[in-house]
C-alpha cells in the first residue's frame, strides 16, 4: 500500500472515531508528513482526495477542516449500506447522457413505436453491436445476433428450447448467478451442478459429466464471476470449449461484465470457438441501466430459427425505445466514455477494499478480491457465528449475505460471506467493511475497532 492511501485511509479512521471533530483543523501538511515520512506533496494529494469526496475542505492560510461530520458519519450509520445487491452504484449511471438518446430515439423511430418490431431485434441495433462487439474479441454475423429483454430472458428461451443434440440436463456451476437458478427451478428443468472454486474448476470432473450425465448445455460465468468474483484463466476457456466440441455440449457463456475487463489478453469462451459450441451472452443493465432490459446474445448458426421462434412468441419483440437510445448511445461514443469511467472506478472500490482487508490482519480469515469486477468474498477458516455477524450488521444498517441464495441445493459453503460493492460507494465501502471487520473480531472475542 502507497503512503497516499496510507494517509486517506488515516484520516478516515480518525473521522470515524471521533479523534477529529466538526470545525477542528486537520493535522497539518507537516505533521502529515512527518508522521509518514513521505514528501508533504503526497500529503497533499492525499487532502485533495478527501476534499474531492466532501469529507474536508480547505481555508487559505488556516488549513483543511471537517465538512459537517454529522453529515458524513451520520448518513453512514442511518442509511442502508448494501453489499447484496448486484445492481451498480446509481452515481455513476448516465442518467442526463441517456435521456438525450431517448429523446433522440422518440424522433427518429417515432413511426415504429407503436407498432410490433422485429422480434429478432432492431436491425440497426444490430449493425451497431455486431461492430461494437469486436472490441470484445466477439466476431459474428448479424444473422446470429439477437436482442433479448435483458439477459435473463435469453436465459430462459435457451433452458426451455429444444436443442440439436437431443439432450435434457442443463450443467450449472455451484455457486452461481441467482436468475439461472431460479429459471431452473420454476421451469423443472432437469439440473446437474459442477462445483466451482476460487482456484477454478475440475476440468476431469466436467469432462465426465459432459460424458455420461446427458449435458444438452453448460451455463458458466468465465468473467469475474456471480458471487465469487474469480474469472477462468484463456488456458482453461480453451479446454472447456474443446470439450464441449467433443462431448456435443453448448455452452451458455454469460459475460456480463466484459467492460470491466483490465487485461488486454483476457479472450471470451467464444473467441476460442471454431465448432459453433458457444452461446455468447452480453447484458447492458449492470453496466448501464438496470431498467434499460437490453440484453445481445450470439447463437451459433443451427441454434438460429428455433431461438428465434421461441423468442418472437415469448415478446413479440423487445422495445424499440430502449434498442433504439441504445444505438444512438453507442454511436455517439457516449457508451465508451462511460465504460473507461465505470472500468476506473470499479477498479478503485476493489482497490480500496483489498487495503481495508490487508490492514486488518485478523487471524484465520482469507480475503478473495479479484482487481474489479462486482463481487468479492471472505472466507472464515475456522468456526465463527457468521449468522451473528450479519444480524449484528443488519442492525447497523450494513446488508451483507452468506452464500446461500447462490446454491441450488442446501449444501453450502457456510463459512463464505460475499461482498458485492457494485451499489456501494467508496464512503460506504470504507465504512461498512470496517464495520464487518469489527464485527469479526467482536466475534473473535478479540479487541476491535470502534467505527
Amino acid at each position: 500500500m502507497n503512503k497516499y492511501h496510507n494517509i486517506v485511509d488515516y484520516i478516515m479512521d480518525e473521522i470515524l472515531n471521533d479523534t477529529i471533530r466538526l470545525e477542528e483543523k486537520m493535522p497539518t501538511v507537516r505533521a502529515l508528513s512527518e508522521k509518514f515520512q513521505c514528501s508533504k506533496g503526497t500529503v497533499v494529494k492525499a487532502y485533495e482526495q478527501l476534499q474531492k469526496n466532501h469529507i474536508i475542505y480547505s481555508v487559505p492560510q488556516k488549513g483543511y477542516f471537517l465538512v459537517k461530520k454529522n453529515r458524513l458519519v451520520e448518513e453512514l450509520k442511518t442509511g442502508i449500506i448494501d453489499f447484496t445487491s448486484a445492481s451498480p452504484d446509481e452515481s455513476v449511471l448516465p442518467y442526463e447522457d441517456f435521456q438525450h438518446c431517448l429523446n433522440q430515439a422518440i424522433d427518429t423511430y417515432k413511426h415504429t413505436l407503436f407498432n410490433y418490431s422485429n422480434p429478432k431485434g432492431l436491425p440497426s441495433l444490430i449493425r451497431v453491436l455486431v461492430k461494437y462487439l469486436q472490441e470484445y474479441q466477439v466476431f459474428c454475423k448479424t444473422e446470429n445476433l439477437f436482442i433479448t429483454a435483458g439477459a435473463q430472458q435469453a436465459i430462459h428461451i435457451l433452458c426451455t428450447m429444444h436443442f440439436p443434440n437431443d439432450k435434457t440436463n442443463i450443467l450449472v456451476e455451484q455457486p452461481a448467478y441467482k436468475g439461472i437458478l431460479k429459471s431452473l427451478e420454476l421451469n423443472n428443468i432437469p439440473v446437474i451442478l459442477i462445483e466451482r472454486g476460487f482456484d477454478g474448476i475440475d476440468i476431469y470432473e466436467l469432462e465426465r459429466k459432459f460424458a455420461t450425465d446427458n449435458i444438452k448445455l453448460f451455463y458458466t460465468t468465465p468473467r469475474y464471476h456471480n458471487p465469487l468474483g474469480v474469472s477462468y484463466s484463456n488456458e482453461e476457456k480453451k479446454q472447456i470449449v474443446k470439450l464441449a466440441d467433443k462431448y456435443d455440449v453448448y455452452i451458455i457463456e454469460d459475460d456480463y461484465l466484459a467492460d470491466l475487463e483490465i487485461k488486454n489478453n483476457s479472450y471470451p469462451m467464444y473467441y476460442e470457438d471454431t465448432a459453433e459450441r458457444v452461446i455468447y451472452m452480453k447484458s447492458f443493465s449492470k453496466i448501464l441501466l438496470p431498467g434499460l432490459r437490453i440484453g445481445a446474445i450470439v447463437v451459433p448458426t443451427i441454434l438460429a430459427n428455433s431461438f428465434e421462434k421461441n423468442k418472437q412468441w415469448a415478446d413479440l419483440g423487445t422495445t424499440v425505445l430502449s434498442q433504439g437510445a441504445l444505438e444512438i448511445y453507442i454511436k455517439s461514443g457516449m457508451f465508451k466514455a462511460h465504460r473507461k469511467k465505470i472500468k476506473k472506478i470499479y477498479t478503485q472500490k476493489m482497490e480500496l477494499l483489498n487495503r481495508i482487508a490487508i490492514s486488518a490482519h485478523i487471524p484465520d480469515i482469507q480475503w478473495h478480491i479479484p482487481p474489479t469486477g462486482f463481487f468479492a468474498c471472505v472466507e472464515f477458516l475456522s468456526e465463527i457465528d457468521s449468522g451473528s455477524i450479519i444480524k449484528n450488521l443488519k442492525e447497523r444498517n450494513i446488508l451483507i449475505n452468506h452464500i446461500k441464495e447462490n446454491y441450488f441445493t442446501d449444501d453450502y459453503n457456510n463459512k463464505l460471506l460475499k461482498i458485492s460493492l457494485s451499489k456501494a460507494n467508496f464512503d460506504q465501502i470504507n465504512y461498512g467493511i470496517r464495520a464487518l471487520l469489527d464485527e469479526i473480531l467482536k466475534a473473535r472475542n478479540m479487541d476491535f475497532l470502534t467505527l
